[in-house]
C-alpha cells in the first residue's frame, strides 16, 4: 500500500484546488510539498480555465501547524545544506503567493502557524472557521517570526503584531477577522459547502460574503490600549519594563505576558523586535530577504536546535538557551543577523519560475 500523496490538487470547476495532506502531521508543511505547489501555482497562473486558486488543509484539526519542524532540526544537525534550502524555496513560495496573479483564497480552519501562515496570509482572501487558531511561536523555538511575518506583523492594528511576534499568542475566528489575518468568517459546519461554491463561482467575493457570518467573542480589542502601550518600546527590556509596571485592569495579564517572554530565546526576541521594526517601513520582497539573511545565520547558531530539542525532540521543555540573559545579546548580536549575505541573498527576481 502507498502512502497517500503530501498534497493534492484538482482542477474543479472555475477553482485550482489544493489540499495540504498530512493530517497526521498537522498537514507540515515539507520541501517536497513546496516543490509541488510552487510550479502548481505558476501553471494555474497561466491557465485560463482557472479563476481562482483555493487551498485547504485535510482533517478537522489543522490547516497546517507549519514546517516540517523536525526535518529541518535533523538537517541542521547533521549540517545538511537541504535545511537552508527549504527556506530559501519556502520565502520563494510565499513571495508568489504575495504576488499571485489570481484570487487565491486560503480555507482555514484549525491551526494555523508558522509556515501555514506562509501559504495562507499572503494570499488575497482568508477565510477563518470557527476552530481557527493562529500564531507565530517561532522565538519559543529559538527561530523567528519568518514566511512574511516582517511584512504581516507590523501592518496589524497598532502594536498587536508586536505581541503577537514575542509572545506567541493565538488568535481564535473573532481576533483573526479583528486584526486583519483574515477577511471572512464562516462556521467549520460550512466549509465543505463554501469550498463546493467557491469551485464553481465567478463571484467570488459575493459567495464568500453570502457563507461569511460576524464573528464573536474577539478579545484583542479590549486589549489593544494596554498592547500598545506595552509594546511600543524600543527594546526588549523595556517591553518588560512596562509590563511589569501595569497596573489596574490589565495587571494580571500583563503579568502572564512578561512571563512567557521570558521564557523564550533572548536572542530570537531581540531579532523579532528589530524585525518589526525594520519591517514597517519595507516591502514584501525586501522583508523577505531580510528573514533569508536571518535564518541562514540561526540554521549556524545554538538556541533554535536547543529549542526545537527541548519543545519536539526531547520534549522537556527546559530549553538552556545561549546567551541566557536579555542583556547577553548586544545590538551588535542583532545587527549581525541582519547583515546582507552577499552572493548568499535571497533571489526574488523571479519568483514565475522554479
Amino acid at each position: 500500500m502507498t502512502d497517500a500523496p503530501e498534497i493534492l490538487f484538482d482542477k474543479r470547476g472555475r477553482a485550482g484546488f489544493v489540499t495540504l495532506n498530512r493530517p497526521k502531521a498537522l498537514n507540515a508543511l515539507t520541501l517536497g510539498m513546496v516543490r509541488a505547489l510552487h510550479p502548481k501555482l505558476i501553471e494555474w497562473a497561466d491557465d485560463p480555465d482557472v479563476g481562482h486558486v483555493v487551498i485547504a488543509g485535510a482533517g478537522e484539526k489543522a490547516f497546517c501547524a507549519g514546517g516540517d519542524i523536525r526535518q529541518l532540526y535533523d538537517w541542521g544537525k547533521a549540517g545538511d545544506p537541504m535545511a537552508l534550502t527549504f527556506y530559501r524555496e519556502e520565502y520563494r513560495l510565499n513571495t508568489f503567493i504575495k504576488r499571485y496573479p489570481k484570487p487565491y483564497v486560503a480555507l482555514i480552519d484549525g491551526i494555523v502557524m508558522g509556515g501555514g501562515v506562509g501559504v495562507s496570509v499572503h494570499g488575497s482572501r482568508r477565510v477563518a472557521g470557527g476552530r481557527t487558531m493562529f500564531a507565530m511561536p517561532e522565538t519559543g523555538i529559538g527561530l523567528f517570526p519568518d514566511v512574511g511575518g516582517t511584512y504581516l506583523l507590523p501592518r496589524l492594528p497598532g502594536r498587536t503584531g508586536t505581541w503577537l511576534a514575542l509572545t506567541g499568542a493565538r488568535l481564535g475566528q473573532a481576533d483573526a477577522v479583528d486584526t486583519g489575518v483574515a477577511t471572512h468568517a464562516v462556521a467549520s459546519d460550512r466549509f465543505a459547502a463554501l469550498a463546493e461554491a467557491l469551485c464553481e463561482t465567478s463571484d467570488l467575493d459575493s459567495t464568500l460574503e453570502s457563507f461569511s457570518q460576524p464573528a464573536a467573542g474577539a478579545t484583542v480589542p479590549g486589549l489593544r490600549e494596554v498592547i500598545d502601550r506595552c509594546f511600543a518600546a524600543n527594546t526588549v527590556e523595556e517591553v518588560l519594563a512596562a509590563l511589569d509596571a501595569e497596573t489596574g485592569a490589565h495587571a494580571e495579564w500583563a503579568a502572564r505576558q512578561a512571563s512567557v517572554i521570558r521564557g523564550k530565546s533572548p536572542t530570537s526576541l531581540k531579532i523579532a523586535l528589530r524585525q518589526m521594526r525594520e519591517g514597517a517601513a519595507a516591502d514584501f520582497e525586501e522583508c523577505m530577504r531580510i528573514e533569508f539573511r536571518i535564518v541562514d545565520r540561526v540554521l549556524r547558531g545554538h538556541d533554535f536546535f536547543e529549542g526545537v530539542r527541548a519543545v519536539i525532540v526531547d520534549k522537556d521543555n527546559a530549553p538552556a538557551w545561549r546567551p541566557g540573559r536579555l542583556d547577553e545579546v548586544s545590538d551588535a548580536d542583532v545587527d549581525a543577523f541582519f547583515a546582507p549575505l552577499g552572493p548568499g541573498e535571497l533571489d526574488l527576481d523571479d519568483t514565475g519560475r522554479v
